[in-house]
């Protein structure tokens, strides 16, 4: 979950592929923006018991956390962000 949850996060904040002339910007991973460690926030996870089988509990934490996250913004600023990744300089 906690992965999950990092993996949205950069994904939603900072990861994107640019293209210039219909290609590929970035050469390498280096050029590619992720979320790192400093800044990952902290994440709580509390096991609920049930008697179903168990089941993948890693990808979950990725699709909500996008529009968690722009709801949360929209609270703080007033102002709805409707472009991936929301550090675009037109979101800010």
């Amino acid at each position: 979950m906690e992965g999950g949850v990092g993996f949205g996060l950069g994904a939603i904040l900072k990861s994107q592929i640019k293209l210039d002339k219909g290609m590929v910007a970035e050469g390498n991973f280096d050029g590619y923006e992720v979320l790192r460690i400093d800044e990952m926030p902290t994440v709580e996870v509390h096991i609920v018991k049930s008697a179903e089988s168990p089941a993948g509990v890693g990808e979950p934490g990725v699709p909500p956390i996008g529009p968690a996250v722009a709801s949360a913004m929209f609270q703080a600023t007033g102002k709805r962000i409707r472009m991936l990744p929301f550090a675009r300089p037109e979101n800010i």
